[in-house]
């Protein structure tokens, strides 16, 4: 394979609108990571509690789950391109109103936490309307491209963005962060206003708590839609050892309490992974049998925390040689981030293309409050493992489970690793 075909697959920025999408894309996820880093700071500043600070976890997933949930049935309700005008349109105004409350000198830290939880809802309903609308613009052959490249976009933002705030906040304060999450947005509402009309194709029903129960019994008679979760439950339940981040940078790579150098480049090293793994994505558009591929990216996903679980145990070991370890313990975050970003590129497309457009929207819904709870599920499970067995075990061992669940899964539902798709020629 050459150089240009390891390369990412840039076929569905031909499309115009998916073009101006990701473009915006670009502009807004810089944005909307100057709040995710200000939201907390500003808290921390506010009240100088860490239990405070903690409290967005409760208002940021709560909203999450029951707005992304319901979210999903709108999406599969209401025209699409208008609800995703509401939602940037909501974002925007919450955006705002953070600016206005924190240069008007806010010290009220549950107005900015209700302020956090609105925003949360709109980005609940927002985020599966986006993903239920890439089969109408794209052919299903350029999905796993098209979402390879909104993941990468993300993971750059997600290292770029608190980088970019943590070096203005001491210059700007908290209310020019908001102010330019505010106009970033602006860029995402003019690419949404240019779509066509995007209407629900098929029967669309009342969307209500009813709507929500049917998308949920449809997932259960389709089995590899299921094991799309189900996979990705394993693999971040077992394997995401995050929580435990700040006690290696600590412990075993030597860096001081409050965080530091180690610190900084072990919550780097999965979302750099991703995005190296989504700049040589040229491959996932020629991959047919995706369910195949994701177990396989799983299975080293999970490899990689157990090669990040023995590198801290060596480093326990053998102090002196701590930053080799950390070296080694970052590549193998590396490598997860990778294999990470692959599976969710294709377990997004068999979503997107193998559900029907009228329960697309709450299947999306599911999938979000998937993704943001089983790495909040993990943080827990983790923490609690360190505390018995310590963090290199918990986190070697954990990807030793993300393996064997992986397989004994694909063992239960063969259909799942079957599944293909039909490439264009």
């Amino acid at each position: 394979m050459s150089l240009r075909g390891m390369l990412a697959d840039t076929r569905p920025l031909r499309n115009p609108h998916f073009r101006r999408l990701w473009t915006a894309n670009i502009v807004t996820v810089v944005g909307a990571q100057l709040t995710v880093v200000a939201v907390p700071a500003q808290i921390y500043a506010d009240t100088g509690s860490s239990a405070y600070v903690g409290l967005t976890g409760v208002f940021g997933l709560v909203p999450l789950v029951v707005f992304g949930l319901w979210g999903g049935a709108l999406a599969d309700h209401f025209d699409r391109r208008t609800l995703l005008q509401v939602t940037t349109t909501g974002l925007i105004a919450t955006a705002a109103l953070f600016w206005l409350q924190a240069a008007l000198g806010n010290g009220n830290v549950w107005l900015l936490l209700s302020l956090f939880a609105v925003q949360q809802a709109f980005f609940a309903i927002n985020q599966p309307t986006r993903s239920a609308v890439l089969p109408r613009l794209l052919d299903a052959d350029v999905l796993p491209a098209a979402n390879s490249l909104n993941m990468t976009v993300m993971q750059a933002g997600a290292i770029g963005g608190p980088l970019i705030a943590g070096v203005l906040i001491p210059f700007t304060g908290f209310s020019w962060l908001y102010l330019a999450d505010a106009l970033c947005l602006l860029a995402t509402l003019w690419a949404v206003v240019r779509l066509p009309r995007l209407p629900v194709e098929g029967v669309t029903g009342t969307p209500g708590l009813r709507s929500v129960v049917e998308g949920i019994t449809y997932l259960r008679t389709q089995p590899v839609l299921m094991m799309s979760f189900v996979v990705d439950i394993i693999a971040m339940v077992f394997g995401m050892p995050r929580a435990l981040f700040p006690e290696i940078a600590h412990e075993s790579f030597l860096g001081p309490e409050e965080g530091g150098l180690a610190f900084a480049l072990l919550f780097a090293g999965i979302p750099a992974g991703a995005v190296l793994g989504g700049v040589f994505s040229g491959w996932v558009s020629r991959v047919s049998a995706q369910g195949r591929a994701v177990i396989w990216c799983i299975v080293v996903w999970g490899l990689a925390m157990v090669g990040f679980g023995v590198a801290v145990l060596l480093a326990d070991h053998t102090p002196g040689s701590a930053r080799l370890w950390l070296v080694v313990a970052i590549l193998m975050l590396v490598v997860g981030g990778a294999a990470d970003m692959a599976s969710a590129a294709f377990r997004t497309s068999m979503l997107q293309s193998a559900a029907a457009d009228e329960v697309r929207g709450r299947l999306q819904g599911i999938f979000i409050v998937v993704v943001a709870g089983g790495p909040r599920i993990a943080d827990v499970a983790h923490g609690a493992s360190a505390a018995m067995v310590g963090t290199a075990a918990a986190a070697a061992g954990g990807g030793v489970l993300v393996v064997v669940g992986v397989v004994l899964a694909a063992l239960v539902v063969p259909s799942f690793v079957r599944y293909r798709v039909t490439l264009a020629r």
